[in-house]
């Protein structure tokens, strides 16, 4: 399979995609990263979904970003490899969005083999493909929060499922909607009472009703905004598999 690592964990959070990579390595796949493709042996930027453009109406632009993701992950899913990413709003904007470029049939066929990492694995514990070695987590429960793209494709079906195969783990999937940051919308200054209103809504007492437990959330959207409220403690599905990883002896 290869790793999509977006431009939010590549530069923000990349600890994130270090973590999915030991995982994914720890269950017996063999794991290449999406790199871009440079003309003329120049090197390239790196790979972008273009959701950041479409978000402030650059279509162009936009156009231009997922043209390159695709020229970049198409000898992958044409080599029979899954695309596997850690961003909902991205993996999502190339399975939705990006169809309605006008691109072509080829980014169709690259959004047909592209998964969330929850997805994919998910995918393979069903088809009893997964062996991950995992041992219970020491301490309280769990918080989980869907990002609004995980929860908008059902998503979160296979965040649960994944959840279930760390030994005696406890976790409750927080009832809240969206967490008010939605991309750039909660750093508008416009927006940003609205945005700290939404949080405040549901999720943010959530949180602070059980203090020592974890807190998983995918969305890098979704994690910034806890941490703008005062709680540090929001982490990736990636992190705690890792931290739940049997070490290998000797």
């Amino acid at each position: 399979m290869v790793l999509l690592i977006d431009t939010f964990t590549r530069y923000f959070e990349p600890g994130i995609a270090e973590a999915a990579l030991a995982v994914l390595q720890a269950g017996g796949y063999r794991v290449s990263i999406a790199e871009p493709q440079g003309d003329d042996g120049e090197p390239a930027r790196a790979l972008c979904c273009g959701r950041t453009y479409l978000a402030q109406g650059m279509i162009d632009q936009a156009r231009d970003e997922v043209r390159r993701l695709v020229r970049a992950l198409l000898p992958h899913v044409q080599a029979g490899r899954t695309v596997v990413g850690l961003e909902a709003s991205c993996v999502l904007g190339l399975r939705d969005d990006a169809q309605a470029y006008g691109l072509g049939e080829t980014v169709e066929q690259v959004a047909r083999h592209t998964l969330l990492f929850e997805e994919f694995l998910a995918r393979e514990s069903t088809a009893k493909r997964l062996d991950l070695p995992l041992k219970a987590l020491a301490g309280s429960e769990t918080l989980v929060h869907g990002h609004c793209h995980q929860k908008a494709v059902g998503a979160m079906k296979s965040m649960r499922r994944v959840l279930k195969l760390i030994p005696d783990h406890e976790f409750t999937l927080i009832e809240s909607g969206c967490c008010g940051m939605a991309g750039t919308f909660g750093i508008e200054a416009e927006h940003a009472e609205l945005s700290s209103k939404m949080a405040e809504q549901a999720l943010m007492p959530a949180l602070r009703e059980k203090p020592a437990a974890r807190v998983v959330a995918n969305g890098f959207s979704c994690r910034h905004q806890m941490r703008a409220h005062g709680d540090q403690r929001p982490r990736h599905l990636a992190e705690l598999l890792r931290d739940a990883l049997l070490e290998k002896a000797g």
